[in-house]
């Protein structure tokens, strides 16, 4: 099993939208490096540290899981969508996708702050200079090392 960390702005989708769905599609991601993850990396029953980003206060929110394997992002394909690629075509799609599952919401935010203040996390993907990436895997280690902050 492998570990990741998906991040998502809040007022677009939130860990409560989540609880809320139970499931939904991981759609409009549309860097090759994050499509990568979730077409070669990810696998049903991967588990996923929930990030809320672009917020008062950035951090892991919640734990989410994968529910399917990758499958092409339909909104690549519809003009009317803000994630239309006209590149992409249905017998050579461009972007992929991932559902995810609600797991847990966490009984605090564990803010990029604190986690940038943790010397054992320093080589975290997250926590390096100038990553932005919106998918990106997480040690399990690190993984371990945060759930026991909550």
């Amino acid at each position: 099993m492998n570990h990741w960390l998906m991040k998502s702005e809040p007022d677009a989708f939130s860990i409560d939208d989540l609880k809320r769905k139970k499931r939904e599609a991981w759609d409009g991601v549309r860097n090759y490096q994050a499509r990568n993850y979730m077409r070669d990396g990810m696998r049903p029953g991967d588990k996923v540290f929930f990030y809320h980003s672009n917020c008062a206060t950035p951090g892991i929110v919640g734990i989410a899981e994968v529910a399917t394997d990758a499958y092409p992002d339909p909104s690549q394909f519809d003009p009317k969508s803000k994630y239309f690629d006209p590149g992409s075509s249905r017998d050579n799609p461009r972007w992929m996708l991932v559902d995810v599952k609600f797991v847990k919401k966490l009984k605090r935010t564990i803010s990029l702050d604190e986690l940038k203040g943790h010397d054992a996390l320093v080589e975290m993907p997250l926590l390096r200079k100038g990553n932005r990436l919106s998918v990106m895997p997480v040690d399990a280690a690190d993984w371990t090392y945060i759930l026991a902050l909550e």
